[in-house]
């Protein structure tokens, strides 16, 4: 879901113009009255992967759109005037109701389409009373062979599970970054 530019001025309410603005490389909307400038930058979606025993993982299931019934990490929009990290620990309170202890920067995952960067951290779940808030319907425990691929909501959950199962498999924990383009499809998982 990606953010309009403004049709009019936040600062003077004038209609805004697109051009490029002086020591500036590319068009924006601009107030041709007062010079504000509307920069149009990518939101920040931040969430966990909740591990349980070191073979699950949590997932909720969608109780909004878009993508409303389908399983997905739990995570949303950073809040301004939060870290990062914080916020990601408030979205698993929000919408698992889950206790953690948040781990590592697992991946990060530019969403250009959708003006999104998504960032994950591994968590550790201290225990399984779960309280999800209204945004899900159910939240359940994966084992890492019944992780729903088919199911899940989102590209980047379903890369950032991709990369948990295979490094699991290792035995090793890295950080992962990449872009996730429209239409991408993941590899097979390697044999155990």
């Amino acid at each position: 879901m990606s953010r309009p530019e403004a049709k009019f001025c936040r600062d003077c309410g004038t209609a805004m113009e697109r051009r490029i603005p002086p020591m500036e490389d590319r068009e924006r909307a601009v107030c041709p009255a007062c010079g504000f400038i509307d920069y149009v930058n990518p939101i920040n979606v931040v969430g966990t992967v909740p591990i349980w025993q070191g073979d699950q993982v949590l997932l909720c299931l969608r109780n909004i759109e878009p993508r409303k019934n389908f399983w997905t990490l739990p995570a949303g929009f950073l809040e301004a005037g939060e870290g990062s990290a914080e916020g990601a620990r408030r979205e698993t309170c929000e919408e698992a109701g889950a206790r953690i202890e948040l781990g590592q920067l697992y991946s990060v995952f530019d969403v250009p389409h959708a003006q999104q960067v998504h960032m994950y951290w591994l968590a550790t779940l201290l225990d399984t009373d779960f309280d999800p808030g209204p945004e899900t319907i159910e939240c359940r425990m994966f084992a890492l062979d019944d992780i729903p691929w088919d199911d899940l909501s989102f590209r980047t959950v379903a890369r950032t599970l991709w990369h948990f199962v295979v490094d699991h498999r290792a035995g090793a924990f890295g950080t992962h970054y990449g872009e996730v383009t429209w239409g991408e499809t993941l590899p097979p998982l390697p044999e155990r």
